[in-house]
């Protein structure tokens, strides 16, 4: 979730004309932990003052950690992406939702779960259109250490190609 949010942010600010602000929290775990970001995307620098998304047009969620709480965070129109291996879409039904098993679909098509969250991404880039691809692979390549780069150039693409 963390380079989630970086790439989504550095994406948007340097490469698509938007101002944003990031804010990150996580467990002690290295891996496995509860994560969260907050990122506010605008066109306005005044929207994008606030640290702490309240209101959130969009909601990804890998992992069942405090779901009612980030529910509470949802405006009643948001476009909610789960990992459906592992999150009930239960309680997201009056939502726009997209559940989909998203890791599952980064093992078999890149060879590893590692990059499900850039799955999501594509599938975010293709349903809001807020960003182009080429705007997201240029932060990849900012962000991503070049051992890494190729599969997440892959999942990116391959989430995007989900219909």
């Amino acid at each position: 979730m963390l380079l989630l949010g970086r790439i989504i942010g550095l994406s948007a600010t340097k490469y698509g004309n938007y101002y944003a602000t990031l804010a990150e929290s996580y467990a002690a775990e290295t891996r496995g932990g509860e994560s969260r970001v907050d990122l506010v995307v605008s066109t306005s620098p005044d929207d994008a003052k606030c640290v702490r998304a309240e209101n959130a047009n969009v909601a990804i969620i890998m992992y069942p950690f405090n779901i009612n709480k980030y529910k509470s965070l949802l405006s009643k129109d948001a476009l909610v992406i789960i990992d459906a291996e592992y999150v009930d879409p239960e309680p997201f039904k009056e939502y726009r939702l997209i559940a989909l098993r998203f890791s599952e679909i980064a093992e078999k098509n890149i060879g590893t779960r590692r990059v499900a969250n850039i799955v999501i991404l594509g599938k975010l880039m293709r349903e809001t259109g807020m960003l182009k691809l080429e705007q997201v692979k240029l932060a990849l390549e900012e962000l991503i250490p070049k051992n890494w780069l190729n599969e997440n150039i892959k999942a990116l693409e391959l989430g995007y190609s989900i219909p």
